[in-house]
Protein backbone atom coordinates (compact mmCIF):
# COMPACT_ATOMS: atom_id res chain seq x y z
CA UNK A 1 0.00 0.00 0.00
CA UNK A 2 1.61 3.79 -1.06
CA UNK A 3 2.11 6.02 1.85
CA UNK A 4 0.90 9.19 1.51
CA UNK A 5 3.34 12.39 2.36
CA UNK A 6 2.38 12.83 5.63
CA UNK A 7 2.93 9.05 6.83
CA UNK A 8 5.98 9.38 4.77
CA UNK A 9 7.55 12.20 6.42
CA UNK A 10 6.99 10.69 10.19
CA UNK A 11 7.36 6.96 9.42
CA UNK A 12 11.34 8.71 7.93
CA UNK A 13 11.46 10.68 11.18
CA UNK A 14 11.22 7.75 13.06
CA UNK A 15 13.09 5.77 11.62
CA UNK A 16 16.45 7.68 12.69
CA UNK A 17 16.29 6.93 16.51
CA UNK A 18 15.45 3.26 17.25
CA UNK A 19 14.22 4.98 20.76
CA UNK A 20 11.25 5.24 18.25
CA UNK A 21 11.06 1.72 16.73
CA UNK A 22 7.75 0.74 18.32
CA UNK A 23 5.94 3.86 18.53
CA UNK A 24 2.61 3.71 16.74
CA UNK A 25 1.46 6.93 14.37
CA UNK A 26 -1.66 8.42 15.63
CA UNK A 27 -5.00 7.30 13.50
CA UNK A 28 -5.90 10.97 12.66
CA UNK A 29 -4.49 13.83 10.34
CA UNK A 30 -4.68 16.41 13.01
CA UNK A 31 -2.82 14.36 15.42
CA UNK A 32 -0.31 13.08 12.40
CA UNK A 33 0.47 16.94 11.85
CA UNK A 34 1.10 17.84 15.60
CA UNK A 35 3.73 14.73 15.50
CA UNK A 36 5.35 16.24 12.67
CA UNK A 37 5.64 19.27 13.68
CA UNK A 38 6.93 18.54 16.69
CA UNK A 39 9.54 16.23 15.11
CA UNK A 40 10.51 18.85 13.17
CA UNK A 41 10.75 21.03 16.08
CA UNK A 42 13.22 19.00 18.01
CA UNK A 43 15.29 17.72 15.50
CA UNK A 44 18.84 19.18 15.40
CA UNK A 45 20.57 20.64 12.22
CA UNK A 46 21.60 17.55 10.55
CA UNK A 47 21.42 16.10 6.90
CA UNK A 48 18.25 14.85 5.88
CA UNK A 49 17.26 12.85 2.38
CA UNK A 50 15.46 13.98 -0.80
CA UNK A 51 12.93 11.34 -0.68
CA UNK A 52 12.07 13.03 3.16
CA UNK A 53 11.95 17.05 1.77
CA UNK A 54 10.28 15.88 -1.15
CA UNK A 55 7.58 14.52 1.63
CA UNK A 56 7.78 16.95 3.47
CA UNK A 57 7.68 19.79 1.43
CA UNK A 58 4.46 18.00 -0.15
CA UNK A 59 2.49 17.76 2.96
CA UNK A 60 3.79 21.16 4.47
CA UNK A 61 2.28 22.86 0.74
CA UNK A 62 -1.30 21.02 1.25
CA UNK A 63 -1.49 22.52 5.16
CA UNK A 64 -0.53 26.04 3.55
CA UNK A 65 -3.57 25.21 1.13
CA UNK A 66 -6.07 24.52 3.60
CA UNK A 67 -5.11 27.89 6.33
CA UNK A 68 -5.15 29.81 2.89
CA UNK A 69 -3.04 32.96 1.48
CA UNK A 70 -3.47 35.98 1.98
CA UNK A 71 -2.32 38.62 -0.32
CA UNK A 72 -1.00 41.98 0.68
CA UNK A 73 -4.46 43.89 -1.15
CA UNK A 74 -6.41 41.81 1.58
CA UNK A 75 -4.49 43.48 4.24
CA UNK A 76 -6.10 46.92 5.82
CA UNK A 77 -4.60 50.15 4.52
CA UNK A 78 -3.60 52.90 7.22
CA UNK A 79 -4.45 56.78 7.24
CA UNK A 80 -0.38 57.50 8.49
CA UNK A 81 1.08 56.27 5.23
CA UNK A 82 -0.06 54.79 1.82
CA UNK A 83 2.89 52.47 1.97
CA UNK A 84 1.93 50.49 5.32
CA UNK A 85 -0.61 48.31 5.96
CA UNK A 86 -2.29 46.11 8.76
CA UNK A 87 -2.90 42.53 9.28
CA UNK A 88 -4.74 40.37 12.53
CA UNK A 89 -3.69 36.52 11.82
CA UNK A 90 -1.06 34.06 11.36
CA UNK A 91 2.51 35.06 9.30
CA UNK A 92 3.10 32.29 7.80
CA UNK A 93 -0.14 32.80 5.61
CA UNK A 94 0.99 36.50 4.01
CA UNK A 95 2.17 36.42 0.80
CA UNK A 96 4.90 39.26 0.49
CA UNK A 97 8.45 39.20 -0.54
CA UNK A 98 9.22 38.91 3.52
CA UNK A 99 8.49 38.33 6.69
CA UNK A 100 10.18 38.99 9.85
CA UNK A 101 10.97 36.30 12.41
CA UNK A 102 11.19 37.30 16.10
CA UNK A 103 14.39 34.97 16.60
CA UNK A 104 17.09 34.01 19.43
CA UNK A 105 20.56 34.37 19.26
CA UNK A 106 21.07 30.81 18.28
CA UNK A 107 18.81 31.72 14.95
CA UNK A 108 17.77 27.80 14.55
CA UNK A 109 14.77 28.49 15.57
CA UNK A 110 12.57 27.25 18.41
CA UNK A 111 12.96 23.43 19.73
CA UNK A 112 10.39 23.32 22.09
CA UNK A 113 7.38 20.81 20.70
CA UNK A 114 4.40 23.17 19.55
CA UNK A 115 5.22 25.87 21.41
CA UNK A 116 3.15 28.91 20.11
CA UNK A 117 5.88 31.35 19.26
CA UNK A 118 6.33 32.84 16.49
CA UNK A 119 9.95 31.14 15.50
CA UNK A 120 8.39 28.30 16.33
CA UNK A 121 5.18 28.81 13.67
CA UNK A 122 7.56 30.14 10.99
CA UNK A 123 9.95 27.13 11.04
CA UNK A 124 7.15 24.72 10.92
CA UNK A 125 5.28 26.03 8.34
CA UNK A 126 8.63 26.72 6.42
CA UNK A 127 9.87 22.75 6.87
CA UNK A 128 13.14 21.47 7.98
CA UNK A 129 15.39 23.28 5.29
CA UNK A 130 15.23 26.28 7.62
CA UNK A 131 17.00 25.77 9.95
CA UNK A 132 19.48 23.89 8.35
CA UNK A 133 20.43 26.99 6.39
CA UNK A 134 20.22 29.03 9.61
CA UNK A 135 22.92 26.40 10.61
CA UNK A 136 24.85 26.91 7.66
CA UNK A 137 24.58 31.03 8.67
CA UNK A 138 25.90 30.59 12.23
CA UNK A 139 28.43 28.22 11.54
CA UNK A 140 30.04 30.60 9.17
CA UNK A 141 29.60 33.43 11.70
CA UNK A 142 30.73 30.89 14.92
CA UNK A 143 29.13 33.72 17.39
CA UNK A 144 25.62 34.45 18.34
CA UNK A 145 23.31 36.61 16.47
CA UNK A 146 23.73 40.07 17.98
CA UNK A 147 20.61 41.84 19.24
CA UNK A 148 18.98 44.34 16.96
CA UNK A 149 20.47 42.55 13.90
CA UNK A 150 19.12 40.84 11.20
CA UNK A 151 19.88 37.80 8.59
CA UNK A 152 17.60 36.81 5.55
CA UNK A 153 17.30 33.69 4.30
CA UNK A 154 14.79 31.78 1.89
CA UNK A 155 10.96 31.10 3.32
CA UNK A 156 11.30 27.37 1.80
CA UNK A 157 7.24 26.09 1.99
CA UNK A 158 5.86 29.78 3.19
CA UNK A 159 4.14 32.21 0.70
CA UNK A 160 7.14 34.53 1.62
CA UNK A 161 10.02 34.32 -0.61
CA UNK A 162 12.34 35.37 2.30
CA UNK A 163 12.48 35.25 6.46
CA UNK A 164 14.41 38.11 8.14
CA UNK A 165 15.31 36.71 11.03
CA UNK A 166 16.49 39.48 14.13
CA UNK A 167 16.95 39.19 17.64
CA UNK A 168 15.04 41.66 19.81
CA UNK A 169 16.03 42.83 23.60
CA UNK A 170 14.74 40.62 26.20
CA UNK A 171 12.79 42.81 29.06
CA UNK A 172 12.66 41.89 32.84
CA UNK A 173 10.11 43.50 35.20
CA UNK A 174 8.28 44.92 32.33
CA UNK A 175 10.19 48.32 31.87
CA UNK A 176 12.84 48.09 29.19
CA UNK A 177 15.77 50.17 29.82
CA UNK A 178 17.02 53.13 27.10
CA UNK A 179 19.62 51.00 25.55
CA UNK A 180 16.72 48.16 25.11
CA UNK A 181 14.61 50.63 23.29
CA UNK A 182 17.66 51.20 20.78
CA UNK A 183 17.87 47.38 20.44
CA UNK A 184 14.27 47.43 19.41
CA UNK A 185 14.25 50.10 16.93
CA UNK A 186 17.62 48.88 15.60
CA UNK A 187 15.58 45.43 14.74
CA UNK A 188 13.41 47.29 12.77
CA UNK A 189 15.53 48.70 10.32
CA UNK A 190 18.21 45.96 10.71
CA UNK A 191 15.59 44.15 8.52
CA UNK A 192 14.39 47.02 6.66
CA UNK A 193 17.78 47.57 5.43
CA UNK A 194 18.37 43.80 4.77
CA UNK A 195 15.44 43.97 2.57
CA UNK A 196 16.64 46.34 0.70
CA UNK A 197 19.76 45.04 -0.12
CA UNK A 198 18.00 41.60 -1.38
CA UNK A 199 15.50 44.38 -3.25
CA UNK A 200 12.18 43.39 -1.07
CA UNK A 201 9.64 45.03 -2.33
CA UNK A 202 7.13 43.75 0.39
CA UNK A 203 7.19 42.58 3.47
CA UNK A 204 5.94 41.86 7.25
CA UNK A 205 6.36 42.49 10.49
CA UNK A 206 6.09 40.20 13.30
CA UNK A 207 5.45 42.29 16.68
CA UNK A 208 9.08 41.61 17.67
CA UNK A 209 10.21 40.81 21.85
CA UNK A 210 6.83 41.45 23.13
CA UNK A 211 5.25 38.06 24.56
CA UNK A 212 8.13 36.09 25.95
CA UNK A 213 10.56 38.68 25.50
CA UNK A 214 8.61 41.20 27.75
CA UNK A 215 8.97 44.20 25.82
CA UNK A 216 5.22 45.93 26.61
CA UNK A 217 3.29 45.82 23.86
CA UNK A 218 2.23 49.45 23.69
CA UNK A 219 5.98 50.99 23.67
CA UNK A 220 7.22 48.40 21.27
CA UNK A 221 4.50 49.10 18.69
CA UNK A 222 5.40 52.84 19.06
CA UNK A 223 9.11 52.24 18.54
CA UNK A 224 8.20 50.08 15.22
CA UNK A 225 5.43 52.62 13.49
CA UNK A 226 8.34 55.23 14.72
CA UNK A 227 11.09 53.72 13.66
CA UNK A 228 9.76 51.98 9.93
CA UNK A 229 8.15 55.65 8.91
CA UNK A 230 11.20 57.20 9.68
CA UNK A 231 12.87 54.74 7.20
CA UNK A 232 10.76 55.10 4.87
CA UNK A 233 10.23 59.07 5.08
CA UNK A 234 14.33 59.60 5.54
CA UNK A 235 16.08 56.78 3.00
CA UNK A 236 16.84 58.27 -0.16
CA UNK A 237 16.81 54.43 -1.68
CA UNK A 238 14.54 51.76 -0.60
CA UNK A 239 13.09 49.10 -3.06
CA UNK A 240 10.18 48.77 -0.43
CA UNK A 241 7.15 49.89 -1.28
CA UNK A 242 4.57 48.10 1.08
CA UNK A 243 5.03 46.69 4.74
CA UNK A 244 2.45 45.28 6.75
CA UNK A 245 2.64 45.01 10.47
CA UNK A 246 1.07 41.57 11.54
CA UNK A 247 -0.52 41.36 14.68
CA UNK A 248 -1.86 37.81 16.45
CA UNK A 249 -3.91 39.26 19.71
CA UNK A 250 -6.76 41.76 19.42
CA UNK A 251 -4.90 43.99 21.71
CA UNK A 252 -1.63 44.10 19.42
CA UNK A 253 -4.48 45.44 16.83
CA UNK A 254 -6.14 47.80 18.72
CA UNK A 255 -2.58 49.21 19.53
CA UNK A 256 -1.65 49.38 15.97
CA UNK A 257 -4.74 50.60 14.44
CA UNK A 258 -4.95 53.48 16.71
CA UNK A 259 -1.16 54.18 15.82
CA UNK A 260 -1.51 53.52 11.85
CA UNK A 261 -4.30 56.61 11.85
Amino acid sequence: MKMDKLDKTLHILLSESSVYDNMPLPNNQHDKRNLLRAFLNIRPPRPISREFLAAQDAELQLQLAKKGVVTVSQTEPCGCDERVRLWQGDITRLQVDAIVNAANGALLGCFVPLHKCIDNAIHSAAGIELRLECNRLMQRQRYAEPTGKAKITKGYNLPARYVIHTVGPIVSGGVPSQKQEKQLSDCYRSCLETATVHAVESMAFCCISTGEYGFPQQHAAEIAVATVLDYLNTTKYTTIKTIVFDVFSRNDYTIYRELLQ
